[in-house]
C-alpha cells in the first residue's frame, strides 16, 4: 500500500481491469533511486549584471527561487534571494534581471512582477505581467496580457509608482494586431527593440524598434511565414544581432540600427541562440545547436567565423564577466545541470553543481545517435540508450519516449528518469519525429496539417526499428510521453493495426485536439492554429488527429496521469479519455495531482508518478 503521507499529492484515482501489483522479484537499480532524481536541484535562467560582477539565476526543486552569485569572489556560494517562489517549468519561465546599477532584481512569480534588493530584503510586488527588463534603474519594461484584444503588449512602469503605460503606440502603417515580446533596451536607453508576432501570420516574427519618448514604431525586419529571433544590441548601439530561420536554419544575422545592411552572418547549417556581445563589440558568444547537441561558440561579427570553445551536451545562457571570461549553464546526458565558467585557453570548470553526490557518482549511460526510416522514407533521428547487460542472449524490453512540443526535441541534456530505467534494464529510444527542432526548418514543418497522423507513424516506425536490434525483445515494447509525447503515445496504441506496444503511458496529453483548442490557454491554441490552421477551416484534419474517435481500437493497457492545474492541456482532456475508455471497457489506471500544472515538477507528485510508471512497465513488460 502507498505511504499515507504520499496520498496528500493525489486527487482522483481510478482503475479499470486487473490491478497492477509491484513485482516481488525486482529491486531498484544498484546506483539509482527515484528519490535522488526528484531531489536534484536544477540551476537555469542565468543572467549577469551590467558590470559583469554578479550573476542571478533560478534553481528548481520544490520551488523556483532566485539566487545571486558573486563572480568576483572565488569559490563563493550562491545566496538565496527569494523564498517560496512558485515552482515553474523552465519552458514557461523568464530570467530574473539585475538593474543597471546592480541594486535590485526583477523577477516574475505567480503572474506578477516583483522586485527584491540585491543586498537582501523583502520582495515587493509591482504589477501583473511577465518578462521584466530594466529600462534604467527606476523603470521596467514588462509584457502584459491585454484581455480585450487577446494579445501581449509591452508596457513601461516606474518602480516607485508602478502604473503601466503602453510602450509602442504610434505604429503608423504597420500592423499592430499581434503580440509584443522579448524587449531589448538600446545602450543609450532611447529605443527598445522587440519581437512582434502578427495575428494574421502565426508563422511569422518580426523585429521592431520603438522610440521611448515619441512612442513611434518602425519595422526592422519581417518576412511572411518566417520567424526572426530576439534582437541583441551591439555595445555601441549601432547594430543588432539576431537569429533568423530565413535560410532554413536559425542562423545569426546582423542589421544596422536603422534597418539597413541586413546580412546573414553565419552559414553553419545550425541553429544559433543565446547571443551575448563582448563589451568591446569584437566578438559574440552564442549557443550553436546541431543534431540537438548545443556547443558554446564565439562568432566574429565582421566575417562570421565561428569558433567552438566548449562542445555540448547542452550549453545555454552564456554571459561575459568582468574578468573577460564566460559563465553559462551546462548539462548533458552524463552531467546533471550546473553552472560553469570558461576562461580563455582553459577547460570549463563548475562553479555551482548542486546535484546530490549519489546522482553525480552514479554510472550514466551515453546514448547513441541513430536514425531509422519512417513510412515515407524520411529518416527519423533518435537517441538510443542501451542497458549495459543487454545482449542477443538476454534481449531487453524497450520504451519509446516521444518528446513534448511538438516544436521541441529530445536533446543532449540530463534525463535522470531515463537513466533510472536504463539502469533497470530497459532500452530507451527517444525519437525526434517530424516536427522536431534541430534539423532545419523543412523538417520542423513536416507535421504541419498532419498532427497525429504522419508523426504517429514515425513513432510506430521507432518500434519497427527496435525490432531489428538483436539485443531488444521486440515483443516487450512500451510507449511513454508527456504533453505532445502523451498524445503520440495514445495515438500509437489507437491507430496501430499491428498493436506493436504492450502498454502505454499518456501523461497530461490531448485526446481530442478540437476540444483541446477550445479548453487550453491562448499560447497553446495559437500554436495549434499555427501548425494545423483554424478548426473552422481544417475540421477534417482536426478529426484525423484526434484519437478519441477511434479508442475502440486500443488493446494495450494505459496509465493516464494529469495535473489538475494544467492550463495548456486542460485536465478535461484526460477526463474525456477516461470516460470513453470506461464506456468501452478498456483497461486503464488514472491518477490526477491537484498541485501540478503542465508537468509534474514537485518532488512528491513526481515520485508518486514515476513509482507508478515503474510498477506499470515492470508488470506489462515482464
Amino acid at each position: 500500500m502507498p505511504d499515507p503521507l504520499e496520498q496528500i499529492w493525489i486527487g482522483k484515482e481510478e482503475r479499470q481491469g486487473i490491478p497492477v501489483p509491484p513485482r516481488k522479484d525486482l529491486d531498484p537499480p544498484p546506483h539509482w533511486r527515484l528519490e535522488a532524481i526528484a531531489a536534484t536541484d536544477r540551476p537555469r535562467s542565468l543572467t549577469v549584471g551590467a558590470d559583469g560582477r554578479r550573476a542571478v539565476f533560478v534553481e528548481d526543486r520544490d520551488t523556483s527561487d532566485v539566487y545571486l552569485l558573486d563572480l568576483e569572489a572565488p569559490g563563493a556560494a550562491p545566496e538565496r534571494l527569494t523564498t517560496g517562489r512558485e515552482l515553474t517549468a523552465f519552458w514557461e519561465d523568464r530570467e530574473p534581471r539585475l538593474s543597471p546599477d546592480g541594486g535590485t532584481i526583477a523577477y516574475v512569480d505567480r503572474g506578477h512582477i516583483w522586485v527584491v534588493p540585491a543586498a537582501g530584503g523583502a520582495p515587493r510586488r509591482l504589477l501583473a505581467g511577465s518578462s521584466p527588463v530594466w529600462l534604467d534603474d527606476g523603470r521596467l519594461l514588462a509584457a502584459v496580457e491585454h484581455e480585450a484584444t487577446r494579445s501581449t503588449r509591452l508596457v513601461m512602469v516606474d518602480v516607485a509608482d508602478p502604473f503601466p503605460r503602453r510602450l509602442a503606440v504610434d505604429h503608423g502603417e504597420l500592423d499592430h494586431h499581434g503580440d509584443e515580446e522579448a524587449a531589448a533596451v538600446s545602450p543609450d536607453r532611447a529605443e527598445v527593440a522587440y519581437l512582434f508576432r502578427p495575428r494574421a501570420d502565426l508563422s511569422r516574427a518580426d523585429i521592431r524598434v520603438v522610440e521611448v519618448v515619441t512612442e513611434r514604431v518602425r519595422a526592422l525586419t519581417g518576412t511572411p511565414g518566417m520567424r526572426d529571433g530576439a534582437p541583441v544590441w551591439s555595445p555601441d548601439g549601432a547594430a543588432f544581432a539576431y537569429p533568423s530561420e530565413r535560410s532554413g536554419w536559425h542562423e545569426l544575422h546582423l542589421v544596422d540600427r536603422g534597418g539597413g545592411n541586413d546580412r546573414q552572418l553565419t552559414h553553419e547549417n545550425a541553429d544559433f541562440s543565446d547571443v551575448a556581445w563582448h563589451p568591446d563589440g569584437g566578438r559574440l558568444a552564442a549557443v550553436r545547436g546541431r543534431g540537438n547537441r548545443f556547443d558554446l561558440v564565439l562568432v566574429d561579427p565582421a566575417g562570421g567565423a565561428v569558433e567552438a570553445i566548449a562542445e555540448g551536451g547542452t550549453w545555454s545562457t552564456p554571459h561575459w564577466t568582468a574578468a573577460g571570461d564566460l559563465i553559462a549553464a551546462y548539462e548533458g546526458h552524463d552531467t546533471p545541470p550546473e553552472l560553469r565558467r570558461i576562461a580563455p585557453g582553459e577547460a570549463p570548470r563548475a562553479v555551482h553543481a548542486p546535484a546530490p553526490l549519489s546522482v553525480k557518482r552514479a554510472p550514466h549511460v551515453t546514448p547513441d545517435e541513430v536514425t531509422y526510416p519512417s513510412f515515407d522514407g524520411l529518416e527519423i533521428p533518435a537517441f538510443l540508450f542501451r542497458p549495459r547487460d543487454a545482449s542477443p542472449e538476454r534481449p531487453a524490453p524497450a520504451v519509446v519516449y516521444p518528446h513534448g512540443g511538438p516544436t521541441s526535441a529530445y536533446v543532449d541534456d540530463w534525463d535522470g528518469h531515463a537513466q533510472y530505467f536504463v539502469a533497470k534494464g530497459y532500452a530507451w529510444l527517444a525519437p525526434n519525429f517530424r516536427g522536431s527542432t534541430g534539423y532545419g526548418r523543412e523538417f520542423e514543418r513536416r507535421n504541419h496539417g498532419v498532427w497525429g497522423v504522419d508523426d504517429t507513424k514515425d513513432c510506430l516506425a521507432a518500434a519497427d526499428y527496435l525490432r531489428t536490434l538483436d539485443w531488444v525483445d521486440g515483443e516487450r515494447l512500451a510507449i511513454f510521453g508527456g504533453s505532445y509525447g502523451s498524445y503520440m503515445a495514445l495515438l500509437s496504441v489507437t491507430d496501430d493495426p499491428e498493436h506493436r506496444f504492450a502498454c502505454a503511458v499518456p501523461e497530461y496529453g490531448d485526446v481530442d485536439i478540437l476540444t483541446s483548442w477550445a479548453q487550453g490557454d491562448r499560447s497553446g491554441a495559437q500554436d495549434l492554429e499555427r501548425m494545423m490552421g483554424h478548426p473552422s477551416t481544417a475540421r477534417a484534419a482536426y478529426r484525423a488527429g484526434s484519437p478519441v474517435h477511434r479508442l475502440e481500437n486500443i488493446r494495450a493497457p494505459l496509465l493516464i496521469a494529469h495535473g489538475e492545474r494544467d492550463e495548456r492541456v486542460n485536465p478535461a482532456q484526460s477526463e474525456e479519455l477516461v470516460t470513453e475508455l470506461r464506456r468501452l471497457g478498456k483497461p486503464f489506471e488514472y491518477v490526477t495531482y491537484p498541485t501540478e500544472a503542465h508537468g509534474f515538477l514537485r518532488a512528491g507528485p513526481q515520485l508518486d508518478f514515476y513509482r507508478r510508471v515503474e510498477r506499470f512497465l515492470d508488470w506489462y513488460l515482464m
